[in-house]
């Protein structure tokens, strides 16, 4: 499939190179990272073109690997007027998204108790495949959850003030709507919260380091102030609750499909008029497991203030265990572009994609307006992390968006099969990795080698000027689902 260079750091597939593209497909990547790209990502954004309403480019990020639908970093507008919303564009994990908390602790202090603190840590947030939480909910009260988000936090106790300022549009996607969600859904989603699941999620001890590309001045107004300061990140999100929300609404747009007339390349693509009954339920149920994923998110954050307030004797306040920020990956939200239209109503799919608005943007906190949107890239447990900021770049070239972590190389059943999990936990201990999992199977999954050069992927970024580096994070401890 033919490859136009635009610059150093993006790549154009033309309209034409297959039937039905309503608009390029555009590969924001660097040269060496684009030869090792699978090519069933080019045939996935392509046919993401092809959808009804897109606006501008179907885009995919450096770390982009195939998915389902859209490829994982597939990045996407559709007019809300006569655009489609597709669950394939946002992923089965919906709100599958990542946190950073802040601490006053340095490595000096965490080290001499860090493997009683991951102890803990693994005793109070449950993992795993089928793993269920703390909160005893009603289905009532699970309703007024998945409406309300991490300010139905506040009300129980287990959320700051600052928790719900410094989480993506303040830990609620307006629109959610219960009754769009069905009863086996609810039945899934009830038990899990504040629970990291399985697969990729993980909580984890690190610290900060900083490299010659980031801007500690912009760190510092993240309350992200000095080398070897603890910090900790937790990557999860909706679990089974997500993922049968997403099963229940690609099964219905089948017939909206049918009712409609819309045909796709692939089934895996199937979708529905935004503006229609089954575009809105299937939205305002999407919005519903958002929500709860950020309440997940921070039930896990309010178990960590208990677990280090107890192995360091002083409160989370003491501590300085604040949110730096908690960003969304697998969302569609409802935003305004220049589309070449003028400024319009578009609803943006990122699949494995992060948010990153730029300095000046209403829709950041206004702590860090003068900076930009923290972005929060995880690499693999055994690479570390990235702290980010967004640009107006970003604003202006690739809907706000930009990449959300390091991106696979190979599927979880190759690297079953290529390591041990036993093993993977030895070299980690070798390299100052504690790590608690669930599964040696799963932790085989996540072997540091399955996965793309962090540094690489979040360097083209830098480069492309989509979101700035600013910080860099070297794991200590891991829980893994």
């Amino acid at each position: 499939m033919e490859k136009i260079k635009i610059n150093e750091y993006t790549w154009e597939i033309p309209k034409g190179s297959k039937p039905g593209m309503k608009v390029p497909a555009r590969l924001i990547t660097t040269k060496s990272l684009l030869d090792n790209l699978d090519v069933g990502v080019l045939e996935q954004i392509t046919n993401v073109a092809c959808l009804p309403g897109i606006r501008k480019h179907a885009m995919c990020m450096p770390d982009g690997h195939r998915g389902y639908g859209f490829p994982i970093g597939g990045v996407a507008a559709f007019s809300t007027r006569t655009g489609v919303i597709s669950p394939g564009g946002i992923g089965f994990d919906i709100n599958c998204g990542v946190r950073l908390v802040r601490t006053n602790l340095t490595e000096s202090e965490v080290k001499p108790k860090l493997k009683e603190l991951i102890d803990l840590l693994f005793h109070l947030v449950p993992s795993g495949v089928g793993s269920k939480g703390i909160l005893k909910l009603s289905n009532s009260e699970f309703d007024k959850l998945m409406a309300q988000g991490v300010p139905w936090c506040l009300n129980k106790g287990y959320a700051w003030n600052s928790d719900i300022e410094f989480t993506e549009q303040e830990g609620a996607i307006p629109g959610a709507n219960p009754d769009h969600v069905s009863e086996k859904a609810r039945k899934r989603g009830l038990n899990q919260i504040g629970t990291l699941g399985s697969g990729n999620h993980y909580l984890e001890i690190q610290r900060v380091d900083f490299d010659d590309q980031c801007d500690q001045s912009a760190a510092g107004i993240l309350g992200i102030d000095r080398p070897g300061q603890i910090t900790i990140m937790i990557h999860c999100g909706s679990r089974g609750f997500g993922h049968q929300i997403g099963t229940d609404y690609l099964q219905s747009f089948g017939a909206a499909m049918k009712k409609y007339g819309i045909r796709t390349n692939d089934r895996e693509l199937a979708c529905a008029p935004f503006d229609s009954p089954e575009g809105k339920a299937y939205y305002g149920a999407m919005a519903c497991a958002a929500n709860t994923a950020f309440v997940n998110r921070q039930v896990i954050m309010h178990r960590l203030r208990e677990g280090f307030s107890k192995i360091f004797g002083k409160s989370a306040e003491e501590l300085g265990m604040h949110l730096v920020y908690d960003v969304a990956h697998n969302i569609a939200k409802i935003e305004n572009y220049d589309t070449g239209h003028g400024s319009e109503e578009v609803i943006v799919h990122r699949k494995g994609a992060t948010r990153a608005f730029g300095p000046g943007n209403p829709g950041i906190p206004e702590k860090y307006r003068q900076v930009g949107q923290p972005v929060l890239v995880g690499g693999s447990m055994q690479t570390g992390s990235y702290l980010l900021v967004g640009t107006r770049e970003a604003e202006r070239l690739t809907f706000g968006s930009t990449l959300h972590g390091a991106g696979r190389t190979m599927s979880r059943a190759a690297a079953k099969r290529k390591v041990k999990g036993q093993q993977i936990r030895d070299d980690m201990e070798r390299q100052g990795i504690t790590v608690r999992s669930a599964s040696m199977k799963g932790l085989a999954e996540e072997a540091g080698f399955a996965y793309k050069d962090v540094d690489s992927v979040v360097s083209a970024v830098h480069d492309a000027g989509i979101s700035k580096k600013v910080a860099h994070f070297v794991p200590l401890a891991n829980i893994k689902g």
